[in-house]
């Protein structure tokens, strides 16, 4: 199995044309490959990667360094051999780290395997069955004590922000994007004299601020205060975010691309959004006062998170998609407070920021807190507004971080229950919108809302109770979604089948006509079958019978 993917055959062809370095290796592997080898590779690519400032380093398999000559590999062909190897590594190296991906790549005519290491975490050294693997020139021998010394001592995370850019000047900055700094500076420290700020030259006011340091600019201030050409500046790192909108079919319809200054360009980017006026609350009850579909604080929040989280050495782009009903947004990197359970639970300030320079500058301006509370008030303003939760995707092996905020309901009887019942917690509420959207929630946590009456059924299809549908005058949905009664459903199927007269009536067209009682929890296909049996148990209780594929009532038969 080969990937079809244009972008690895370029980067295959840019990794051949540098040639091996301490963190590129070409092994031919044209029918196996040692995995006690492999693994010290793993090991050495990764301390390499680390020490030299790198997020991957690669492994190569199919191609001849000293012929440079593609001879292709048919080592662990498949899918299924690939994932298997994949974990076994897991099993010896450290912090059980693994490929972050094995792409296969077809490369004229012949299979290639590219394995993309990650570099081992910061201050951890990477081991493979407890030795450190490094490399010298193009040996694989055992990391010497200083380089292991060198990553033990690292700070946790390297600020990538805080570094300086060569050559940029105060020149290279966004004159109106430093006096909204100054505004904003002046809002969040009301206890400093107006007077006293406005008397700082620029780079004082930089230098207070983070930005400036010994009189140099760093990444920060180029991201946060840089004029629109300056990004240039900050290359090979990608510092744009998309904005794109599409519609009810998932087609683009609008995209504009928007960089720095981001303390401008923010507003910018949030005007695109159709942020519509709501009159209604779903179930057609009208609000006090009218509303916006999205909370600002919530949209904003998010957007201001994406740039100061973002991994800007992965080279990617924000992206910001408005589709109709939701917003969603997306930027590369790790979720550093490691999940959204531990965010959501704690009220102690994140110890460690990626871009600490950045984050600290989007603080002085108003722009982020760090005190954790930003994302737990997303959930509040929707709870409060008895919206969805936000759906956080984090996929630290792919270092993707994505955020779905909605600005419409999925289903009214959660809703309802927001309204009605004003003992719920925040975890209720998140436990609730797992619900309605079909996703799986903690055995524990399903089990007490069951005896607390808020749910009811088997796992994983969980349902709103019948005890809290009747509360909250919910009766037809919660019909819908558990079905009418056996009995009920036979006198209608008997009742369809008397109206079919001497042209009897086919399973389907019955199946069509009970579409609305059917359980909607179940498959069409578990309906189906639910369907056969309640017709076989009418066909021996003398009800029904069937000639072929018609069906007919005893009496029509024998009347």
């Amino acid at each position: 199995m080969t990937t079809d993917n244009s972008t690895y055959r370029q980067l295959f062809h840019s990794l051949i044309q540098h040639k091996e370095s301490e963190v590129v290796e070409f092994k031919k592997a044209e029918n196996s490959f040692d995995f006690d080898d492999l693994g010290k590779y793993f090991s050495a690519l990764s301390n390499e990667a680390n020490l030299r400032g790198f997020p991957f380093a690669w492994l190569v398999f199919g191609y001849d360094e000293k012929k440079h000559e593609i001879v292709g590999t048919s080592y662990k062909d498949g899918e299924g051999a690939l994932n298997k190897m994949k974990q076994d590594l897991t099993n010896n190296m450290s912090d059980g780290q693994t490929f972050r991906e094995i792409i296969p790549v077809e490369v004229d005519g012949k299979r290639i395997l590219m394995f993309k290491i990650p570099a081992s975490p910061r201050n951890i050294v990477m081991k493979w069955k407890g030795i450190a693997y490094g490399r010298d020139g193009e040996s694989l021998k055992p990391l010497n004590q200083s380089k292991q010394d060198e990553i033990r001592n690292q700070t946790p995370y390297r600020d990538w922000s805080a570094e300086i850019v060569p050559n940029a000047t105060l020149d290279d900055l966004d004159e109106v994007a430093i006096a909204k700094a100054r505004k904003m500076f002046k809002k969040v420290h009301s206890r400093i004299p107006v007077a006293e700020v406005n008397g700082w030259s620029d780079e004082k006011f930089l230098s207070k601020c983070g930005l400036m340091i010994d009189g140099k600019l760093t990444r920060a201030a180029i991201i946060l205060l840089g004029k629109s050409f300056s990004e240039y500046l900050l290359r090979p790192a990608v510092v744009q975010v998309t904005w794109t909108l599409r519609d009810k079919n998932k087609d683009v319809v609008d995209y504009e691309h928007f960089s720095v200054p981001y303390i401008l360009t923010v507003d910018e980017i949030l005007a695109k959004i159709h942020n519509l006026t709501l009159r209604e609350m779903p179930g057609g009850t009208l609000f006090p006062d009218t509303m916006k579909q999205y909370d600002d604080y919530s949209i904003r929040e998010a957007l201001h998170n994406c740039i100061a989280h973002s991994n800007y050495q992965l080279q990617q782009r924000i992206n910001f998609v408005e589709n109709p009903g939701f917003l969603y947004y997306s930027n590369a990197g790790s979720f550093i407070p490691g999940s959204l359970e531990e965010v959501l639970s704690t009220d102690e300030p994140q110890k460690f920021f990626r871009n600490d320079c950045l984050c600290q500058a989007m603080v002085h301006f108003n722009m982020i807190d760090t005190v954790s509370r930003g994302i737990k008030k997303m959930f509040t303003e929707q709870w409060q507004r008895r919206f969805p939760m936000p759906d956080y995707e984090i996929d630290n092996d792919r270092q993707q971080v994505a955020v779905r905020i909605y600005g419409t309901s999925i289903d009214e009887r959660y809703t309802n229950m927001l309204k009605n019942n004003d003992s719920l917690t925040l975890w209720d509420c998140i436990s609730l919108d797992a619900i309605q959207k079909g996703h799986r929630i903690d055995e524990t946590v399903a089990q007490d809302m069951i005896q607390r009456g808020l749910i009811e059924g088997e796992a994983p299809n969980y349902r709103i109770s019948l005890t809290v549908a009747k509360k909250t005058k919910q009766l037809s949905g919660y019909t819908r979604v558990v079905g009418l009664e056996r009995d009920k459903i036979k006198h209608m199927v008997l009742q369809y089948i008397q109206n079919a007269g001497s042209d009897g009536a086919k399973r389907s067209d019955i199946m069509e006509y009970l579409a609305g009682t059917l359980p909607s929890r179940n498959t069409p296909e578990q309906n189906l079958v639910l369907l056969k049996n309640i017709m076989n148990e009418m066909k021996n209780e003398n009800k029904i019978s069937t000639d072929g594929r018609l069906w007919y009532t005893e009496s029509q038969i024998f009347g």
